[in-house]
């Protein structure tokens, strides 16, 4: 029986406004090689000045993280050589970086928690970005990239398969955009993972040979990714084949990783310290003040929201996962004071329309005002479910308010007693052997048939009559 341990290391873009390192802008989808500073150009003589906001950023993460906070932290050089990379080296931090040990703690599928170590996370610059076959065989360099501000998070290996993968990734991205440090987007590089992985016989200590995947951007790829190499590094080692520490790469149209070059080792980029930047060094009140600054993190939200308004964890989890999702949440729960009925709205049927349209709450078609009147309106009586959906989905494409939708398409739930009345013995007039077989069955059967005068009330009134009224007036007629 195999055993995977997998590690992950997050690259996190900061949301700051000019690079880590110059004052160059940082403007996704800008025309090529149109941000860039003398300094991103490795001109001899141009000396970098550190970003005050991105340190200010990686520091907010280290404290939502419980994380040691490097009080002097260091900028080291690690060397390669890529096209992109005009220095010839990246700046990072490898020996004292501004973040040290810290975790985060995780929900499962199940239910059951699981705490992942973070062994670090420290700040860096991004390179640039290799274009290919722009003209033949042709590659075009584009530095709009390079000095981007990067927090580079280094999980523990504690991770032991692809659902505890994703829902680590998750964490990550809920956090970093709750700090407001970073918007997360995948599809933008905003975040950006790779996964180290290895496999072991159940029970051993000893790590197996690790493999590292690179620059998956999605968290779908990253359960596919690990499903796929955990398969062929099995593969290997089962047909008696041995493994090599290599970096590979996931080609997500193939579902298969391939390999891109051997994996490299500290020794093997030269680290040194940077001789261009001073350390930074973080005092008490500055730290202070960066701790007075943190917003209500998820897991606290998660336990006020189980707490105040009564959610299971599942909706809680849901609901929190996002701060934009749950301050929509809590905006609707106030207007109609309605907090289950609120979240069951919210993921079923908002959540549902948008993961259809492929949109974030952010572009949600709906407002929280419109949709807790439409709660609100379910609440009195005015609506039933079923027309409050037809409500919804009006409001979703007009601009109009719910009361508005209601008058117009004459939506309103007719609760009236005397006219319900009229409706029910209609009903009973029209159908009288439907009648004589309900009263002569035994219970079992009559609650089966009890759905057909239902379904012939709702039917004749459009869908507007009230329900519990119908059932009530129903039982009464039929067991008269």
């Amino acid at each position: 029986m195999w055993e995977t341990v997998i590690g992950l290391e997050v690259h996190v873009q900061l949301a700051t406004r000019s690079k880590i390192l110059s004052p160059a802008a940082t403007t996704f989808g800008a025309e090529p090689n149109s941000q860039v500073d003398l300094g991103d150009l490795a001109l001899p003589g141009v000396l970098p000045v550190v970003n005050r906001e991105a340190v200010n950023m990686a520091l907010r993460f280290g404290l939502a993280i419980n994380a040691d906070i490097g009080r002097t932290s260091v900028f080291d050089r690690k060397h390669y050589f890529y096209p992109d990379l005009p220095h010839g080296y990246q700046t990072s931090q490898m020996y004292l970086p501004i973040v040290g040990k810290g975790q985060v703690d995780i929900l499962l599928k199940d239910g059951s928690t699981k705490r992942i170590g973070v062994t670090r996370a420290h700040l860096e610059e991004d390179a640039g970005k290799s274009v290919h076959n722009l003209s033949g065989n042709m590659t075009g360099i584009d530095l709009n990239r390079a000095g981007m501000p990067l927090l580079e998070i280094v999980s523990e290996p504690d991770i032991r398969n692809a659902e505890e993968a994703v829902a680590y990734l998750h964490k990550i991205h809920s956090l970093v955009r709750y700090l407001g440090v970073s918007d997360g987007d995948m599809s933008q590089g905003s975040m950006r993972c790779d996964v180290n992985i290895s496999i072991r016989k159940q029970g051993t200590e000893k790590f197996g040979t690790r493999v590292e995947l690179k620059n998956i951007n999605s968290f779908r790829f990253v359960e596919k990714a690990i499903h796929c190499e955990v398969g062929r590094q099995i593969d290997v080692l089962e047909d008696g084949g041995s493994l090599v520490q290599e970096t590979r790469l996931y080609d997500a149209e193939k579902n298969e990783t391939r390999s891109m070059r051997s994996k490299e080792v500290a020794t093997d980029y030269r680290y040194f310290p940077c001789p261009d930047l001073l350390p930074i060094v973080v005092n008490d009140e500055h730290l202070a003040s960066i701790q007075h600054s943190l917003p209500e993190l998820p897991d606290a939200k998660f336990a006020r929201f189980v707490s105040e308004y009564q959610l299971g964890d599942y909706d809680a989890g849901i609901l929190t996962g996002d701060r934009a999702l749950a301050d929509f949440y809590e905006a609707t729960a106030h207007v109609c004071d309605e907090p289950k009925l609120a979240a069951n709205w919210i993921i079923s049927e908002l959540l549902g329309l948008l993961n259809r349209e492929e949109k974030t709450i952010d572009s949600s078609p709906i407002d929280p005002e419109r949709l807790g009147t439409i709660i609100l309106r379910i609440k009195d009586g005015t609506l039933s479910s079923k027309t409050a959906k037809q409500v919804f989905e009006a409001c979703c494409t007009s601009s109009d308010t719910p009361d508005a939708i209601i008058d117009k398409q004459g939506l309103k739930q007719v609760s009236d007693s005397g006219a319900l009345e009229k409706l029910v013995d209609q009903i009973i007039a029209d159908n009288p052997e439907q009648v004589e077989n309900y009263r002569t069955a035994d219970d079992h059967k009559r609650k089966k048939m009890f759905g057909f005068f239902v379904g012939q009330a709702m039917k004749l009134s459009g869908g507007r009559a009230n329900p519990q009224e119908i059932n009530r007036l129903l039982t009464q007629k039929l067991n008269g």
